[in-house]
């Protein structure tokens, strides 16, 4: 009796961390066209009482970078991330570069977050030119000599594959990162150009393909102890 309530219990275990297997690799695929977006995967590890456990690992290796028409598109060629900033001061770390010009002039992401302390582009500005140090220079008319407005700074982390998942496309660190470190004399800002995800769309299918058909046979199995657990009761009684 004790040993099919352990058969049971493992393989509801085995079924639990399957499913959570498969929300990581299903919200990998519903990112795959999210810019700068970092694959995570839930790494299942067998205990040695027998029980399945996992851990969350993130894959930060740089995606493909892809050029832009437009002048507010930058991508990191490189490590690091933007520190952005929210509405409510709060602060947290992106690799997405499809930015705008937002209220008043400010560069901002697409929902609103500060870039850095705060770069304004004037009202009259002719163009812009983002460099690959991340110094914004403004012109004010065609043949004008260019004025510096600001930089986006650039940060890196001890342990980059230990941040967790912010808001949206941003990450926070913890203290398993390491505090943000800026990157001086960073020359990897590149300016009409954004980093798409590192989604493995045919891997992920792969996991997709491999975890359903293992989640089958954890249910078949779990339905066949069942039915033994049932049995051996009613032979007692």
């Amino acid at each position: 009796m004790y040993n099919m309530q352990a058969v049971v219990r493992k393989s509801i275990n085995n079924a639990t961390m399957q499913f959570e297997k498969l929300g990581y690799v299903a919200n990998n695929l519903a990112n795959y066209n999210t810019a700068a977006y970092k694959t995570s995967s839930f790494e299942q590890l067998m205990r040695e009482d027998g029980y399945i456990d996992g851990a969350i690992r993130r894959n930060t290796l740089q995606g493909a970078i892809r050029v832009s028409k437009n002048p507010y598109d930058i991508a990191i060629s490189g490590e690091g991330y933007i520190p952005v900033v929210s509405p409510d001061g709060e602060v947290q770390y992106t690799r997405d570069g499809a930015l705008k010009k937002g209220e008043n002039g400010y560069l901002m992401t697409v929902d609103d977050w500060m870039v850095g302390d705060g770069i304004q582009i004037p009202a009259n500005s002719y163009r812009f030119e983002i460099r690959p140090n991340g110094d914004v220079m403004n012109y004010d008319k065609a043949g004008s000599l260019p004025e510096k407005i600001g930089t986006i700074p650039i940060v890196q982390f001890d342990n980059p594959e230990a941040l967790e998942q912010g808001h949206n496309n941003k990450m926070v660190y913890n203290a398993e990162t390491g505090e943000p470190k800026l990157i001086k004399d960073s020359e990897n800002i590149r300016q009409y150009a954004t980093e798409i995800s590192n989604v493995n769309i045919y891997d992920e299918i792969n996991d997709l393909m491999r975890l359903n058909t293992s989640m089958i046979a954890s249910m078949n199995l779990m339905k066949v102890a069942d039915d033994m657990y049932s049995k051996a009761i009613n032979i007692r009684e």
